[in-house]
């Protein structure tokens, strides 16, 4: 597959399970076209369409290190992030990266992530944690920020009055996770 191949698969309907699937087993042969792949997500996004969000997140969830030579890229871009549809599978790769990194311990990840790249990705979580957002990009952002709170002590006590001030008016997957969170964050003496 070439990149013009790609944006073509992209930008073309709709894609189904099936072919997102496909497109995923061909980008795991094809490390070199990740990079392109983020471009057209960020492009999409101003498009209002989502085929390669959807295809990243999955490649990611098989290939998170394909992610590591375009973290720049990849931070730098999340806060101009508009549609939901694409905010939810980027928020879920933040996810993603803060358990290699900080559960996981991931030295790859350990070695390259920088701080400054760390504090976007702990920005924009915030932001979708506490702006008009759909559950799934808050659920994976509280789970990023509280993995980020393990080098930024201050993360967990914001975190902790967030969820708590929140948690009656959620959903059922957010009042879940936040329980889950706020137990874990009693566990750690916040």
């Amino acid at each position: 597959m070439t990149q013009q191949q790609l944006h073509t698969a992209l930008n073309s309907n709709r894609l189904s399970k099936q072919r997102i699937m496909e497109l995923v087993d061909i980008l795991i042969h094809k490390p070199q076209l990740t990079g392109s792949l983020l471009q057209e997500v960020f492009q999409q996004d101003r498009e209002d369409n989502f085929n390669a969000s959807w295809v990243f997140d999955h490649l990611m969830r098989e290939r998170l290190i394909y992610l590591l030579p375009h973290l720049e890229t990849f931070s730098k871009g999340l806060s101009t992030l508009k549609s939901e549809s694409v905010i939810r599978p980027m928020s879920h790769i933040c996810e993603l990266c803060t358990i290699a990194y900080f559960k996981n311990k991931d030295m790859a990840f350990q070695q390259q992530i920088t701080s400054e790249q760390l504090e976007r990705i702990m920005t924009v979580c915030f932001d979708w944690l506490i702006g008009n957002h759909k559950v799934a990009a808050k659920v994976f952002a509280m789970t990023s920020l509280y993995w980020l709170g393990m080098k930024y002590d201050w993360v967990h006590t914001e975190l902790k009055i967030i969820l708590e001030q929140n948690i009656h008016k959620g959903t059922a997957g957010y009042k879940f996770r936040a329980g889950k969170i706020l137990s874990e964050l009693r566990g750690l003496h916040v």
